[in-house]
């Protein structure tokens, strides 16, 4: 295996790949409760789009720098994430993860249980959008941290209702804003990279937030995230 490849100059996936696996094997423990969380969801069915165990460590190291004690997470899949963000929170802490699909919410809540953080994490069923209204009806909140990874076309529209319900010095992580390139390449009938071209202009013209995006890749291939500070 070469670092690039002759022809295209371009860096070949099973590099990433092996690459994301050396890092995991040397600066991540081994961890059975995560483990058994994605055989878990494995099992079930659930679409391997979790956040990889690297990334899944940046949640975790993200949540304890800002010394959280309030997580909002929009999409949960199988709680792999919500896990790693909800381990960071005090005992009196809170993580409100919402889920459309009762199925994976079933999957997370075993999950959850296993992983000791019943009392911590709660899992919404109900469409991401009509729950974060319900929150800010009901004045929920603030979250010291909201981490965005759901369907990618309504992005622009969770990060207007996660900054309702963040405070100044609150971050807000955006998942998959790259998307492979197609942010820039974005055809019409492409949603998702449009949505994600829609939510960096919304950023860009919001003088509340401070924001950079990091491109990244992996097992999950070329992508990249969000992360947005809270000014004001």
């Amino acid at each position: 295996m070469t670092a690039l490849s002759a022809e295209s100059g371009q860096v070949p996936q099973e590099l990433w790949s092996a690459v994301e696996q050396y890092l995991t094997s040397r600066i991540l423990e081994d961890d059975p409760v995560l483990r058994t969380a994605l055989e878990a969801s494995d099992e079930a069915g659930l679409p391997a789009i979790q956040v990889s165990p690297v990334e899944g460590r940046f949640l975790n190291l993200v949540a304890r720098l800002l010394h959280a004690r309030s997580v909002l997470e929009i999409g949960t899949l199988g709680g792999y994430s919500a896990i790693c963000m909800a381990r960071a929170l005090p005992p009196d802490g809170k993580l409100i993860t919402l889920e459309k699909e009762p199925g994976y919410a079933e999957v997370a809540r075993r999950n959850v249980e296993r992983a000791g953080l019943a009392t911590v994490v709660e899992i919404r069923v109900a469409a991401a959008s009509e729950a974060l209204a319900r929150m800010v009806a009901d004045s929920e909140g603030p979250f010291d941290l909201a981490f965005i990874d759901a369907d990618k076309h309504s992005t622009p529209h969770y990060f207007d209702m996660a900054l309702r319900l963040a405070r100044p010095g609150s971050v807000i992580v955006v998942d998959n804003v790259v998307r492979e390139g197609s942010l820039i390449q974005a055809e019409e009938d492409d949603a998702d990279a449009q949505g994600m071209r829609s939510f960096l202009e919304r950023v860009a013209r919001e003088p509340r937030v401070d924001a950079t995006v990091l491109q990244t890749v992996g097992s999950k291939g070329y992508d990249g995230f969000a992360f947005v500070l809270v000014t004001s």
